[in-house]
């Protein structure tokens, strides 16, 4: 996570994640959010609604790819980072979006069942710093049942 540089965002995704892979195999999920605000304003009701695009990489992006939905409501915590390329025809674009380093299903309004996935040499998974040479991700299993002894902390 940068010093400085990082946005949460509470919404809802507005579109299914997108799960693809680079050349070199690293997994990179693309969503996108909408958070809506409501106020009054001379006595009228208003609503204005925010898009943000989200990438994710690595683990990351194959867990919200295996697990979020459209419609789903999510918190998302990253990094704002500015793009730029041109169009075929020559214009300059750019766009800023979040690169998420964490995102979870809100549980205001909902309840999730939890599934572990198996830890690997890179504690969980997660391409190296700078999208890294990880092989593509294989389907994950589901881990076996665990008894666990709920007086003890967790990690």
């Amino acid at each position: 996570m940068a010093f400085g540089n990082t946005v949460n965002i509470v919404g809802n995704v507005t579109r299914d994640p997108e799960l693809r892979y680079t050349p070199n195999g690293a997994s990179v999920t693309n969503f996108s959010v909408a958070w809506n605000r409501r106020y009054e304003r001379n006595g009228q009701q208003v609503e204005e609604v925010s898009y943000f695009d989200v990438t994710c990489w690595g683990t990351l992006a194959d867990n919200v790819a295996a697990s979020l939905t459209k419609g789903t409501r999510v918190m998302v915590t990253g990094q704002l980072e500015q793009r730029s390329w041109d169009t075929p025809d020559g214009q300059k674009r750019s766009k800023v979006e979040i690169k998420a380093d964490d995102v979870a299903p809100s549980l205001r309004w909902a309840s999730v069942d939890i599934t572990r996935n198996p830890r690997d040499d890179n504690f969980g998974g997660a391409a190296p710093m700078g999208g890294g040479n990880a092989a593509p991700a294989q389907p994950q299993q589901s881990a076996p049942a665990q008894n666990y002894n709920y007086d003890e902390e967790p990690f």
